[in-house]
């Protein structure tokens, strides 16, 4: 055999070498079939919470004032006010800085039902009674607000229920926010000997502020 064919079968042999190698480093190695893993997936999620908010309610609609203390001057209807709640669900952090909130009271004139003349909202009066003020003793209950026919318990106090008048109140919404407070009152409606008889109306329209 010549030098240059025996060259080339040389040279062929290793190309088929080296192929032959290259096929068995591609080859697939085969996997265990009970070789697995698991990955453990967590979530924290936190309650929605809904801001809180500052809400006045009324444990009624309506009081029947009956007779009761009447002098021959000067008759006397009384009764009492539905308790009133203030309920504060906001945490203080969710309280404006300086807030203060205060419930106020105003009526209407008494009118007749058959045409009688009108009673001025200046003859009811009212003593509030706080029930519930928490622990702070930052919640208090408004001074008394006597009628036109009383004498003034102090200056400016004997008007009746004609404008808006404090019923119950904080200085400090922060202070007392996440609670809630309960104040009723004692109402009472004075005339004179000589009203006419007859059934009477009045609205008393209690307001919260802050």
């Amino acid at each position: 055999m010549n030098t240059f064919k025996r060259k080339r079968l040389l040279a062929a042999g290793a190309a088929g070498a080296a192929l032959a190698g290259t096929m068995a480093l591609q080859a697939p190695a085969l996997a265990d079939p009970d070789d697995s893993a698991d990955v453990r997936v967590t979530v924290d999620i936190e309650e929605i919470r809904e801001p809180g908010v500052l809400a006045m309610s009324i444990a009624g609609d309506s009081v029947a004032l009956s007779e009761d203390g009447s002098t021959l001057l000067v008759r006397q209807f009384v009764g009492t006010l539905p308790t009133v709640t203030v309920t504060d669900t906001r945490t203080e952090e969710e309280v404006p800085a300086g807030a203060a909130w205060a419930v106020l009271g105003s009526a209407t004139d008494f009118t007749g039902s058959a045409g009688q003349a009108p009673i001025s909202a200046g003859h009811l009066g009212w003593a509030p009674r706080l029930l519930d003020g928490g622990d702070t003793g930052l919640v208090t209950e408004g001074e008394e607000v006597v009628t036109v026919l009383d004498e003034p318990t102090q200056p400016g106090n004997n008007v009746g229920l004609v404008d808006q008048e404090l019923l119950v109140s904080t200085f400090d919404s922060g202070a007392v926010a996440d609670d809630s407070y309960s104040v009723n009152a004692d109402l009472y409606l004075r005339t004179p000997a000589e009203v006419a008889a007859g059934e009477y109306t009045s609205t008393l329209t209690l307001s919260l502020f802050e």
